[in-house]
């Protein structure tokens, strides 16, 4: 699509299966950020390798913006809805862009709380650095899926970091809905010589000025 900047697609999958090897409640694993993490809950599983993911992006690739796109929870419908997916970032201008590329391209969004500082104790573990479930799922278990993803990059690193949870609207029925490739397309489209993407992209040009007089963004990032 005519993207000039640095762009990176990592594919977190595992296999979800019964077996020997499966992870066990109890159990504590290091992950790849090097932080510990006690299994309360065998069912929080995809979180382990987006956390993994996200720490690849930033220790390996050196990404200054990730965007991490899941089927995280099942309390993503009842916090924002079928159409509306949830994101969760670090940042109040890309929480803004991504509500509007949704907008724009049709991919509903919605925010989450970002309160790392209330809500992150929910994972907190006697033997590990945390652990992987809430211990109280009234308490925006959704929100707190997305720092655990996070706190793998660290609370306090400086670059852009964006959590989109799409567990219900990427299905309608039992038909996939395809939802996420136009959110992703609108919302990093400034960073593209497609001056369609340019027109539907809210980072990277001023307000609602037609396409000649747009404006991009002069830092070249690294996107993940």
């Amino acid at each position: 699509q005519g993207f000039k900047d640095n762009l990176h697609a990592v594919f977190c999958l595992a296999e979800n299966a019964v077996g020997p090897r499966a992870t066990r409640p109890d159990d504590i694993h290091v992950l790849y950020s090097g932080k510990t993490v006690e299994i309360n809950n065998t069912d929080a599983e995809g979180r382990l390798i987006l956390a993994d993911g996200v720490a690849y992006a930033c220790k390996d690739l050196g990404a200054d913006i990730i965007l991490d796109m899941a089927t995280l929870t099942g309390a993503q419908g009842i916090a924002t809805g079928k159409y509306h997916a949830a994101v969760l970032t670090n940042n109040e201008e890309w929480e803004k862009a991504c509500v509007k590329a949704g907008r724009n391209c049709g991919d509903l969004v919605h925010p989450l709380v970002y309160c790392p500082e209330l809500h992150f104790s929910e994972f907190t573990s006697a033997v590990a650095d945390m652990k992987n479930s809430v211990a109280d799922r009234d308490n925006t278990p959704s929100s707190c899926a997305g720092l655990f993803i996070a706190s793998h990059i660290g609370f306090d690193w400086p670059g852009v970091w964006v959590h989109i949870d799409i567990a219900a609207p990427v299905h309608a029925g039992e038909r996939a809905t395809g939802y996420g490739v136009a959110l992703l397309l609108s919302l990093f489209g400034g960073a593209s010589e497609d001056p369609l993407l340019n027109l539907v992209s809210p980072l990277g040009c001023s307000g609602d000025s037609p396409p000649e007089e747009m404006e991009r963004d002069s830092k070249r990032r690294r996107l993940v």
